[in-house]
């Protein structure tokens, strides 16, 4: 008896909503559905059930679920594409400060919209042929990229590069704050100091025509050298110490620390 009434009384409170309210309610409802179980996996039936509406209802704001899956999808684009264009709107940003931001705006936004990140991330359904989160991701190296063309010019290293430098900052940030979102066990800030970690200590000490030294057709490998120790017989493979680049003829060039 009591639960029947709870669900009356629940039924009537719904039924009141205004237009608006509902139309929130359902995105809210559609949000936490897609994001737990994927596009393909919920149906129309689901969420009116889940709303405690008719089926009709769903179809009149949304005109379906490809209707209600667009509009969430859209509503978290803007949210993230806000976020991170407000971390990268500084043109002469130190170049450690453009992965510090960065990373930091992607990390915030998850850590505040879990959800609307979970419907992002998963693959796109067959309705949406633009692939968004793709779309957005590619944006954004786009404009790293263009960051870090003019860090690169201002080094004196070569641009070539800069499009996969950017492409991997951005696919490193966002596939390490996917693996954090299901497994938050340190704090955001430290993340975002793990990453910047990485990346830096990369960036700073880029080569102006990096190569590879062990392996490749251009590479110049060294033969491990065996050594005996001292505990025992068996002989132990060293490492080797990589080739010096200046008796190679390199020229490293680097992304100075305190470059502006």
């Amino acid at each position: 008896m009591r639960a029947a009434a709870a669900k009356l009384t629940g039924m009537a409170n719904s039924s009141r909503m205004t237009s608006y309210q509902r139309r929130e309610q359902l995105i809210r409802i559609g949000r936490s559905l897609f994001a737990s179980k994927g596009f393909e996996s919920v149906s129309v039936e689901e969420i009116a059930s889940t709303a405690k509406v008719s089926k009709p209802i769903v179809y009149e704001h949304f005109g379906g679920k490809e209707g209600l899956y667009a509009v969430i999808v859209d509503r978290e684009m803007q949210a993230l594409t806000a976020a991170l264009t407000a971390a990268l709107d500084d043109p002469d940003m130190h170049p450690r400060q453009i992965v510090e931001r960065t990373a930091l705006a992607l990390l915030t936004y998850i850590e505040e919209n879990a959800e609307g990140f979970q419907v992002l991330s998963r693959d796109s359904p067959s309705t949406d042929p633009s692939g968004s989160f793709s779309s957005l991701l590619g944006d954004i190296s786009m404009r790293v990229e263009d960051l870090l063309t003019a860090t690169f010019k201002r080094q004196k290293l070569s641009p070539k590069g800069v499009p996969y430098y950017a492409q991997m900052l951005v696919g490193m940030t966002v596939f390490t704050g996917q693996y954090w979102a299901d497994r938050p066990k340190v704090s955001k800030e430290q993340l975002a100091a793990y990453i910047v970690d990485l990346a830096w200590h990369g960036l700073s000490r880029l080569d102006s025509k990096p190569k590879l030294i062990f392996e490749g057709k251009s590479a110049k490998t060294a033969k491990p050298r065996k050594t005996t120790r001292p505990d025992a017989g068996a002989p132990r493979t060293s490492v080797p110490q990589e080739p010096d680049d200046a008796a190679d003829g390199g020229d490293a060039g680097t992304v100075a620390p305190d470059a502006a």
